[in-house]
């Protein structure tokens, strides 16, 4: 998803699920740090370089092309931007190297779902954004997989979006073309992807870079013929899928502020959120590449609050000027923490499903602290109890 659901949207679920706007805006703001929090950015204020939650265009131009440099790719972008939906999915006369890039394919209302969400429980505020962007992103990203896979994630010529009408559906194809630096034309429906590469493990085919950002844009309806799925037919409606990943966050903050006592798959607080559906399905449906300020104003509109811009660097000098025992405490110390945790508990769920390409993994809550000494912090937590919030 992009940065107007992410963050304006995020904070508009967070208020409606009935946190304060000032809550609310600390929870969109991590949720939109998701997207910003890279090794480039962690090395610049001296913090935990694996709490990494992404990877800048030039990180992944110079990523180690080698099995650990995949694995590390593939721990990053499917703990936070393609969470696999189903790690035992079975497929028949394949090759079990084929079978865990399958296992991998993003979707929602997972196993890891469940996880993701219950593992924000009784946690710092930080937590909860960085889950409900992994949330919302099942949704916008389901069919893509988190691991440079051509295989997987590539896209061909049969690629259409699909129009309503006065008179009913109708198609128009798609065309892809190279250039970063020109906008979508949304009017010819042209769009920007990534650079066909025949190797199977190169950048370009990670995620849904081979079909640009469509699955990013709530407006947009399309279909296409994925090589994983045997090039049957997929039809992916984003406006229902948005909807539905709205109104998932707002159910999951509700049990996560304790509202309610559980958190289930394919559940959704359509009735909370009613009062707001026409409204907030204009902005889902309007056919433009940026919604923020449609977002923003309705936010503002309902919880009567001006909402501050998104600045990354907002809370840099809490976190350099706190002393070294109380960085931890800090908003982007809790930040740094809910990443380990969430990319931890994922990449242990992979190497425990036999599937190694997010590389080796140790339960801590078995094994105790073994191997990297960002992760130490996990250990210190659960001894402390958990993350003291102010």
């Amino acid at each position: 998803m992009n940065f107007d659901f992410h963050y304006y949207a995020t904070y508009l679920a967070a208020i409606i699920a009935g946190y304060s706007h000032e809550e609310s805006s600390e929870i969109a703001y991590s949720a939109q740090f998701v997207d910003c929090c890279t090794r480039t950015f962690l090395t610049s204020i001296k913090a935990p370089l694996s709490s990494a939650t992404t990877q800048s265009q030039v990180e992944l131009i110079n990523a180690r092309a080698d099995l650990l440099g995949l694995q590390d790719i593939t721990r990053i972008w499917s703990s936070f931007h393609f969470l696999p939906q189903d790690l035992y999915a079975e497929k028949k006369w394949c090759t079990r190297g084929y079978r865990n890039k399958y296992r991998l394919i993003c979707g929602p209302n997972g196993d890891l779902l469940v996880e993701t969400v219950k593992l924000a429980k009784g946690k710092s505020l930080e937590s909860v954004g960085l889950a409900m962007h992994v949330l919302a992103d099942t949704w916008a990203h389901r069919n893509f997989a988190g691991t440079p896979s051509l295989v997987i994630n590539n896209t061909d010529y049969y690629f259409y979006e699909i129009f309503s009408g006065d008179t009913g559906e109708f198609e128009k194809k798609i065309t892809f073309r190279h250039s970063t630096s020109t906008p979508d034309d949304l009017n010819r429906s042209i769009y920007t992807n990534s650079l066909f590469q025949t190797s199977e493990n190169s950048i370009m085919n990670l995620g849904h870079g081979r079909a640009g950002h469509l699955p990013d844009y709530s407006f947009i309806k399309y279909k296409y013929l994925p090589a994983w799925g045997d090039f049957t037919e997929i039809v992916k409606d984003n406006p229902s899928d948005y909807y539905h990943a709205f109104c998932q966050m707002v159910y999951a903050m509700r049990y996560l502020r304790g509202n309610i006592s559980s958190f289930d798959k394919d559940t959704y607080d359509f009735e909370i959120v009613s009062p707001y559906e026409a409204q907030i399905k204009e902005i889902i449906n309007k056919r433009q590449i940026d919604s923020c300020a449609d977002w923003k104003a309705l936010g503002e509109k309902i919880s009567g609050n001006i909402i501050d811009d998104f600045d990354v660097y907002r809370y840099k000098d809490e976190y350099l000027a706190a002393r070294k025992e109380a960085k931890d405490n800090t908003v982007l110390g809790r930040f740094f923490v809910a990443a380990l945790r969430q990319k931890s508990m994922v990449t242990n769920k992979i190497y425990k499903s036999g599937n190694m390409l997010a590389g080796f993994s140790a339960d801590f809550a078995e094994k105790g602290f073994v191997g990297i000494k960002d992760f130490k912090k996990l250990v210190d937590a659960a001894t402390s109890g958990g993350e003291k919030h102010d």
